[in-house]
């Protein structure tokens, strides 16, 4: 009678078979892993100056006045950055207050700017956009189209998002290569 040996642990070969496939499972899903991350990023950041827009329109219908979108002149400031076509560093929404017998303006909602791990991301207004009213109505104060375009640090067109206003202030986000409101994403 021989008695039964039980052995535990992993041969050499078992281990590294193991190891072999760990590593080509991580060089598979890391790519992957920074496509997803990018996309979502990019997609939050021209989603979130979507609803500021949204915002904006909502505040100038409810108050009955112009409210006024635009990059801001920085982090803490009041006013817009005249002239400033890049959106990146942040942007607010302003309202005149009828409750402010000065009748400046009020800032309704700040934008930081992009500060996402790694995050080099450029958001250009098209046409020289640097600013966007929407009066009480709710209708843009802008002639024509208009287009924000969001790039990656890379500027692959893979990443890129576009936000487009027509004339009276219809919105529509799209990716590069797409067609909406008779302006190409680009």
């Amino acid at each position: 009678m021989n008695p039964s040996i039980n052995q535990a642990g992993l041969t050499l070969i078992e281990l590294l078979l193991v190891m072999s496939l760990a590593v080509i499972l991580t060089a598979i899903g890391v790519p992957s892993y920074r496509y997803v991350t990018t996309s979502n990023r990019i997609a939050g950041e021209i989603n979130g100056l979507l609803g500021d827009l949204e915002y904006a329109r909502y505040e100038a219908i409810k108050e009955g006045m112009n409210v006024q979108i635009c990059p801001a002149a920085s982090a803490s400031a009041n006013t817009c950055d005249a002239g400033q076509t890049t959106w990146s560093e942040g942007w607010i929404v302003l309202s005149n207050s009828l409750d402010n017998p000065s009748g400046t303006s009020v800032v309704l909602r700040r934008q930081l700017p992009f500060t996402s791990f790694n995050s080099n991301d450029t958001l250009t207004g098209s046409l020289g956009l640097t600013s966007l009213t929407f009066n009480r109505e709710g209708f843009s104060t802008q002639t024509g189209s208009r287009m924000f375009s969001l790039h990656d640090p890379n500027n692959n067109t893979g990443f890129t998002r576009c936000l487009i206003i027509d004339g009276p202030g219809a919105m529509s986000t799209t990716t590069a290569g797409n067609t909406v409101l008779a302006m190409t994403c680009s």
